[in-house]
């Protein structure tokens, strides 16, 4: 009798014990947000930076594989290879190396950054929330980098789009900081937009929205996506539009089926 009253209460300790750990995990104050948030900001920034110096180092090969469309584009039986990349200003060609490491590094850091994102909202859910942190931020890393590679495959056909719809009067001559800026603002756009599916399976476990208020407005949020794509695209042509908003639109429909599996 003794030992069963004991080890109730030692159980009712064990409990309270781990119901105080929770709580003081939730109840962090401002000061230590803040200072959460400045850690991981700190991580995230390092990681951005080692990505820009391998960047740097390997940026001949990288600004190789980056022109190649565009030589591809502007291949003529006069000149086969294409043309080349100009720069305009004695600084432009160190900016464009620059440019190319700074945007190359946020690509390679990317699932870095992500973790650490999804770390710092960790502390502000509850236990049974905190076991999707990990498939949350697999899932961030994999469909950031789908997005950026649809953004790869289809910039092809979107340059060429680009270069002809002017007419055969208008002959294309790019400078290299114009045209690195819209490829990795391409490739940024796509990998960004295509973590659209999380922040819906986020609202369906916070409760925001359900899955049934998803299926009704099935055809109001394709309208959505294909507007917020022609906003998003640098490119603004209707390749680009078309291979973002179809690809939102079924992750849109796959994570509608996700969270109908999860709250079974």
């Amino acid at each position: 009798m003794v030992k069963e009253v004991a080890d109730k209460r030692a159980e009712k300790e064990k409990k309270k014990k781990k119901k105080e750990k929770v709580d003081a995990t939730a109840s962090m104050s401002v000061v230590d947000h803040l200072r959460e948030l400045r850690d991981r900001l700190v991580w995230s920034i390092m990681a951005i930076g080692i990505g820009a110096v391998l960047c740097f180092i390997f940026f001949e090969p990288l600004i190789h594989l980056l022109v190649q469309p565009y030589r591809d584009a502007t291949a003529t039986p006069l000149l086969p290879d294409g043309k080349d990349l100009i720069f305009t200003s004695p600084l432009e060609a160190f900016a464009t190396r620059i440019k190319v490491s700074a945007y190359g590094g946020f690509v390679v850091a990317s699932p870095v950054v992500f973790f650490h994102l999804w770390r710092f909202i960790t502390p502000g859910l509850n236990p049974k929330e905190k076991k999707y942190a990990i498939p949350f931020t697999v899932s961030s890393v994999i469909l950031f980098v789908g997005g950026s590679s649809v953004a790869v495959i289809t910039f092809p056909k979107a340059l060429n789009f680009l270069l002809s719809v002017g007419g055969s009067d208008l002959s294309p001559l790019l400078s290299a900081g114009s045209y690195i800026t819209l490829v990795f603002l391409m490739i940024l756009a796509f990998g960004i937009s295509f973590e659209f599916p999380i922040v819906m399976m986020f609202l369906l476990l916070a409760r925001v929205v359900t899955t049934r208020s998803l299926r009704k407005v099935r055809k109001y949020t394709f309208l959505g996506l294909v507007i917020f794509a022609a906003i998003i695209t640098p490119s603004q042509d209707p390749i680009s539009l078309f291979a973002m908003s179809v690809p939102m639109y079924l992750l849109y429909e796959g994570a509608i089926i996700i969270g109908r599996i999860l709250k079974r």
